[in-house]
């Protein structure tokens, strides 16, 4: 029986180190219409998360507005151009009405008329007459107008603040680049965490469905013993209770299982039947945690938008001590088409304006103090967000030391429960152990056996988030090819036999 256990658990360390095929999961109840699994590297995963995964789509739009806000404050040191065009109708003429004139101008004529020669007296009369008929109204600019020109504006010093917007707006871009840096890398961290968990929950199914294998055969050989009185009815009812308890340990990692791979393709952003084929791995030396101190205040991201964050604040402050400086800008415009304008309107002008601001309520200086107030809380904000990563880094180094570690205790407690079998099953033999002792044996050396692949995903697990929080995400494929990562599967004479 226990030979035929080993070769149970040699044959699943073979299937799960074989790279070439995709391997099926069985039920106890077998069907015959079996999920097909796509073979999927660790590397092909993170390749086909970057990209199809929605959130880091959404972060490249978001990288390509900030890119574009960015030249957008370029354009305000460019002089603004526009044409403009209009047409009013006024409720008037606009000119001189000197028709109040025409009673004494009536007057004069008659009483210059006798001074006149004769002969010449109907002459003037009619022409006088004629004159007093006309509108004596002189008209400078008609009531209905229209105008087609273009206007020209050049700031040419605002105190800073075109300066201040640009800097504000490159560092605005940098911001928002660190937060998809960001993104990415936490979603390196989800990925490795679903890739290995799903990993890790399909050895565990196939443990488990062999482990119920096992105990239904033993099931089997205890009903055949009491049928021949050699062992008590005690013993079968404990093989049946352990057989029951097999099979809900099994349906419960299959459903674990199925959660996993649904959330797997969430993070890759496409559906599938995936058989991971990268193997959970331990190091056996990795660098001191100052290499990652040191890495993640240099390039952790949460860390550069902080420190993006104080530089805004400092633009702000910039922004806001301009309000106390003159504003000059050059101006012109012209028109190239009139309809009806007076020829004493200017067809063209330029000129150049100041703006000094003498007094707002006080409004300028409060601003500028809460840019200050602003500039302090941020620093204080970057001191402490430096202390919690630092804090997170070494909370992470130990515990994935504490792995390592951990392997070596389960290692130890492996060969023990291997050993324990072996003795049990020549026990059995002999007469000198009963089933259930054999079958406590077998149950604990597959939990052993599973607590090793918990404790590798563990590792990996934190060892992304090391990695994410060092700011180095995109090196997690380095560390899964470098010379002293251990391969870590369910059976560990495979494992070092790969390693």
């Amino acid at each position: 029986m226990k030979i035929r256990l080993q070769l149970l658990l040699v044959g699943l360390a073979a299937g799960f180190s074989a790279p070439a095929a995709a391997r099926t999961l069985a039920s106890p109840e077998r069907s015959d219409t079996l999920p097909v699994y796509r073979t999927l590297t660790l590397e092909d995963a993170l390749a086909i998360m970057f990209t199809e995964n929605s959130a880091l789509k959404a972060t490249a739009h978001e990288e390509h507005a900030a890119a574009q806000q960015r030249r957008a404050a370029i354009g305000l040191r460019a002089p603004q151009i526009g044409v403009t065009g209009a047409y009013a109708y006024l409720s008037k003429d606009i000119g001189f009405d000197f028709n109040g004139l025409k009673a004494p101008v009536t007057d004069l004529s008659g009483k210059l008329l006798p001074l006149v020669p004769e002969g010449l007296r109907p002459e003037i009369t009619g022409f006088v007459g004629q004159l007093t008929k006309a509108d004596w109204f002189l008209e400078l600019q008609n009531r209905s107008v229209g105008t087609i020109g273009g206007e020209v504006s050049l700031p040419i010093w605002l105190g800073g603040k075109i300066n201040a917007a640009n800097r504000a707006a490159e560092i605005n871009e940098r911001t928002v680049g660190e937060q998809g840096r960001q993104t990415r890398n936490a979603l390196v961290s989800e990925l490795v965490e679903r890739y290995f968990g799903l990993a890790l929950a399909k050895q565990v199914v196939e443990v488990r469905r062999r482990v119920v294998d096992g105990v239904r055969q033993h099931l089997a050989d205890a009903e055949a013993l009491e049928r021949d009185g050699m062992i008590a009815r005690s013993e079968r009812l404990y093989v049946e209770f352990k057989l029951a308890e097999a099979e809900r340990d099994f349906s419960d990692a299959r459903l674990q299982m199925q959660t996993v791979a649904t959330a797997l393709n969430n993070t890759l952003g496409r559906s599938g039947e995936w058989m991971p084929l990268t193997a959970m791995f331990l190091l056996d030396g990795l660098e001191p945690m100052d290499y990652f101190r040191r890495s993640a205040l240099d390039h952790n991201p949460l860390l550069q938008q902080v420190a993006l964050k104080y530089r805004l604040a400092e633009e702000g402050v910039k922004v806001q001590r301009a309000d106390f400086l003159p504003q000059v800008a050059a101006v012109g415009g012209g028109t190239f088409y009139n309809y009806q304008v007076s020829g004493l309107v200017p067809r063209w002008a330029v000129g150049v304006g100041v703006r000094i601001k003498i007094f707002d309520g006080l409004s300028r200086e409060y601003h500028y103090s809460a840019a200050r107030a602003t500039v302090r809380r941020v620093g204080e904000l970057q001191s402490q967000a430096e202390r919690d990563v630092e804090v997170l880094v070494e909370q992470l180094y130990n515990e994935l030391m504490n792995c390592r570690n951990r392997m070596r205790s389960l290692d130890a407690s492996l060969a023990f429960a291997e050993s324990y079998l072996k003795m049990k099953d020549a026990a059995f033999r002999e007469g000198m152990a009963t089933s259930t002792e054999l079958i406590d044996a077998e149950l604990d050396l597959a939990g052993v056996r599973t607590q090793r692949l918990q404790n590798a995903y563990d590792y990996d697990r934190l060892l992304a988030r090391l990695l994410e929080a060092a700011g180095i995400s995109h090196e997690f494929p380095d560390y899964l090819r470098r010379p002293d990562a251990v391969v870590v599967l369910f059976d560990k004479n495979q494992t070092d036999h790969e390693s």
